[in-house]
């Protein structure tokens, strides 16, 4: 899948607050290792994982569904920016789904993560999509990239 480096960067620059769906409470994962590491990086990680609901994973309370934790947020006059999925390709349709109805701005399939109807219907729904990357290395090229603040 051919990426645009223009949708990358504009998702990183101005996403704040990032729902992690299929974010484990286990540190060796490589989706907690990520969202850490988005955290440390200024963004609000909003974990969506139905088996750690009611639970708290780096801070933040998790929430069964993306539509939970929209509302939830709503609440707060916040708003989910950006869907980072860890999740098997086939279980994606319905997740980008949610993500079309809570009018998040970006869907983010991490590395491994394709299915084309599903990224194809959220485009078509307006949001920006990035599939088969990683949030973390795509974030860091991005940061080296930008004028150092003195």
């Amino acid at each position: 899948m051919n990426q645009n480096p223009q949708v990358i960067d504009k998702i990183l620059a101005e996403t704040r607050v990032i729902a992690v769906v299929g974010l484990s409470p286990k540190p060796d994962r490589p989706s907690h290792e990520v969202a850490a590491y988005l955290q440390r990086h200024g963004y609000r990680i909003i974990p969506v994982n139905p088996a750690c609901a009611g639970t708290h994973i780096l801070g933040e309370h998790c929430y069964a569904t993306l539509t939970l934790a929209a509302a939830a947020l709503a609440e707060q006059q916040t708003r989910i920016d950006l869907v980072d999925v860890f999740r098997k390709s086939e279980l994606v349709g319905p997740i980008a789904d949610e993500a079309i109805a809570v009018r998040a701005r970006g869907l983010w399939l991490q590395i491994g993560v394709i299915n084309d109807a599903a990224t194809d219907k959220a485009r078509a729904a307006g949001l920006d999509v990035v599939a088969d990357r990683c949030t973390k290395i795509d974030h860091a090229r991005w940061r080296a990239r930008q004028p150092q603040q003195g």
